[in-house]
């Protein structure tokens, strides 16, 4: 995980470093989904409204520590090279896949990949920033024409950016992140070792819990002969 450049060199980490947070978990999800090559602009644009766009948009709304809105649209090349990588990365057949942008499937597929991107900025979130927000449902449509999208809540001075970004075959989507105007200051160092990987964790735990159970059997079988015994069996 690459950690905050600015957070050793200044105490103020604003909107630009939390949006870099978030382009970091673009990248790391769509790599993980078989699109290793996605790329983002050095240059960010600051937007004054956030728009749904064709030909794929997708949003999703968070709240906690602080309030926003992330928004990524795709066009139909960049939807279809997206999708086509992410299936066949897990073994679909390229005759089985879908072959317009406007299928349900693409959609279905589009939609869970924003919730993963999504869920891995909220992480990296509570783990750089020590605070919490949570993520509503992502939401996707398929649209010809442009749709302005505002958060339901009262932003603090909301900010708006826009980066683009690029696929392996040079496809563009567009990632756009509308949230309250605020800056951490850290007030004191801390910890900022590596995430952890859930898998890692989970795989983890699956080995302690077997060798835990190839240890203790022996153990139980003494427990059950004393229970027998004290129950005079």
């Amino acid at each position: 995980m690459t950690q905050i450049a600015t957070a050793k060199r200044s105490r103020a980490i604003t909107t630009e470093e939390v949006l870099l947070i978030l382009c970091h978990s673009v990248c790391e999800v769509l790599g993980n989904a078989g699109n290793d090559k996605i790329t983002y602009s050095p240059m960010v644009q600051k937007i004054n409204k956030t728009c749904l766009r064709p030909d794929i948009g997708c949003f999703v709304l968070f709240d906690g520590g602080f309030s926003g809105l992330v928004i990524i649209n795709f066009t139909a090349e960049s939807a279809m090279e997206i999708y086509r990588k992410y299936l066949l990365s897990m073994g679909m057949p390229e005759n089985e896949l879908a072959q317009f942008h406007t299928s349900d499937e693409v959609g279905n597929v589009m939609g869970e990949i924003m919730n993963q991107i999504v869920g891995d900025f909220t992480n990296k979130v509570r783990h750089q920033l020590k605070t919490s927000i949570t993520q509503s449902q992502p939401k996707m449509m398929a649209i010809n024409k442009q749709v302005q999208i505002s958060v339901n809540t009262a932003l603090d001075q909301p900010q708006s950016r826009r980066v683009t970004f690029s696929t392996e075959k040079h496809n563009i989507f567009y990632l756009e992140l509308s949230m309250d105007k605020t800056e951490f200051i850290k007030l004191h160092d801390f910890d900022e070792s590596e995430l952890e990987d859930p898998d890692d964790i989970l795989a983890e735990s699956g080995n302690d819990a077997y060798s835990g159970n190839d240890n203790s059997g022996g153990g139980q079988g003494d427990d059950h002969d004393d229970l027998m015994k004290d129950l005079g069996i």
